[in-house]
């Protein structure tokens, strides 16, 4: 349903990339004399020859790379983040793979050349995707040009969709509205335009584009008469399942004495995962953490000449499978924070509690930068090294908001609680974590160290942009 670009504009980029690489490449060799300037780099007068060659190779690797990273996926990079993601990924296996061959072949080039050339051409991938994304919004606008989807049925799961449409207005996306089959919900929600029986109708009255089936397993049963009436029309169908009545864990074959059995509480990773995701967290926190450290230490020392003692904030969280750990962040709120916390909580308009908000009075002056910046988290690769969290996976929830889930929320704790995830790149603290647990199920469905990777990348991109920390 969603997709950014077209197969042909995907042609498009492929060409536009191989020559932003190719101009690269000859732009840098260009400048390598002016780079002489720097202390690192050896003088040269003149620009030296390149091989006929690499200007044929490096783009044709570069491209190749960024083709399996998903790089032309339009229904990949339909977020700027996604696709910036996928960019950076490609461009470092691309760098690291230039490398080698020039290390197993022209090893004279000059090394200033190819780490400038490296840089560059990052840049400039970047920026030529944004002005097409900038093009691409003005076109939409001028045009008119959107996808209008009617949503069959206005439960939760209809409701969540119609919430993330309008979260992300940039997707050339409109809600045109729902059909339900309850009275009580039709009386109550003027944007139910009917019941599921009118669907054909309105389809065409409404000129849909895409219908979205968003049904309770309990009336899985209409799928088929409404895959049926819509048959000949010109719209998409989709269906999305019902996420509150998923398995709490991932089902596995096992042989019992010869004999095949379902296991329905396999767990979420296997043996070799959780082995290679504590090995990654291990020495990704190791070097993470001797570099930052001279970074918290000057935020320790802000926080205690500014706001004094005590520097850090300890609170017992839900870790994996419900075991309690203490999680620790710089202080960023006043000392009696926690006393203040029922004054502070609020309703959602669906009744449920929601624990944080923008505006929080209790919140000092320094802690605001630290949170936009996320640097009051900090703290919490001491949390990996321990082993109570992951680099990457569900949040660790408050114990009190645990005791208000619902059965199928509890599914987030079949995987190591993280300081980053699925849910954190999709919102932050714009989406309360305990209203959205679906993004953390989807994490655990589709886990792989791939996964965590392109979430760690995702997440430095959101904190450059600042969005929904708080």
């Amino acid at each position: 349903m969603l997709r950014r670009f077209s197969t042909n504009f995907a042609v498009f980029s492929i060409v536009v990339d191989l020559f932003v690489v190719a101009f690269s490449l000859w732009f840098i060799n260009q400048l390598r004399p002016i780079l002489s300037v720097f202390s690192f780099a050896k003088q040269i007068d003149v620009p030296p020859p390149i091989p006929l060659q690499m200007y044929i190779v490096f783009p044709l690797v570069w491209g190749l790379i960024m083709i399996f990273s998903a790089v032309y996926d339009g229904r990949k990079n339909i977020r700027i983040i996604d696709e910036f993601t996928n960019l950076t990924i490609s461009s470092v296996l691309a760098g690291i793979a230039l490398a080698g061959i020039l290390y197993l072949t022209y090893r004279e080039t000059s090394r200033v050349t190819f780490v400038f050339f490296t840089l560059t051409t990052y840049v400039l991938l970047i920026l030529w995707r944004v002005l097409a994304r900038g093009l691409y919004r003005w076109r939409n606008r001028s045009t008119g040009n959107v996808s209008r989807i009617l949503i069959v049925g206005a439960g939760p799961v209809g409701q969540d969709i119609e919430t993330r449409i309008l979260e992300n207005p940039h997707l050339n996306v409109s809600t045109t509205g729902f059909l339900d089959d309850d009275e009580k919900k039709r009386a109550q929600n003027p944007k139910i335009l009917g019941n599921i029986s009118m669907v054909r109708s309105i389809v065409n009255e409404k000129k849909i584009t895409d219908v979205i089936i968003a049904l309770p397993t309990r009336a899985y049963e209409k799928v088929t008469t409404l895959v049926k009436e819509l048959d000949d029309q010109p719209v998409r169908i989709w269906v999305v399942p019902d996420y509150f009545s998923l398995s709490l864990h991932h089902t596995g074959m096992e042989d019992f004495l010869n004999l095949p059995m379902l296991n329905l509480r396999a767990a979420a990773l296997s043996e070799y995962q959780r082995m290679l995701k504590r090995t990654f967290d291990l020495v990704f926190t190791i070097i993470i953490f001797i570099l930052l450290l001279p970074i918290m230490a000057v935020i320790a020392g802000l926080i205690l000449i500014i706001d004094g003692a005590p520097i850090l904030y300890s609170q017992p969280r839900v870790g994996e499978n419900g075991k309690m750990f203490m999680f620790y962040k710089f202080r960023t709120m006043v000392r009696d924070a926690e006393a203040q916390q029922r004054q502070v909580e609020v309703l959602s308009e669906q009744g449920e509690l929601v624990h944080k908000t923008k505006d929080d009075p209790r919140v000092t002056r320094l802690g605001r930068i630290l949170r936009r910046l996320s640097l009051d988290e900090l703290p919490q690769f001491f949390n990996v090294l321990r082993g109570n969290m992951s680099l990457v996976g569900p949040r660790p929830e408050l114990p009190y908001l645990v005791d208000l889930y619902k059965p199928w929320q509890r599914k987030r704790f079949a995987v190591p609680q993280g300081m980053t995830g699925w849910w954190q790149i999709h919102g932050r603290s714009d989406k309360p974590m305990h209203l959205h647990t679906e993004d953390d199920l989807y994490y655990i469905q589709n886990y792989s160290i791939w996964l965590d990777i392109r979430i760690i990348i995702q997440t430095v991109w959101i904190i450059i942009r600042g969005k929904g920390a708080y």
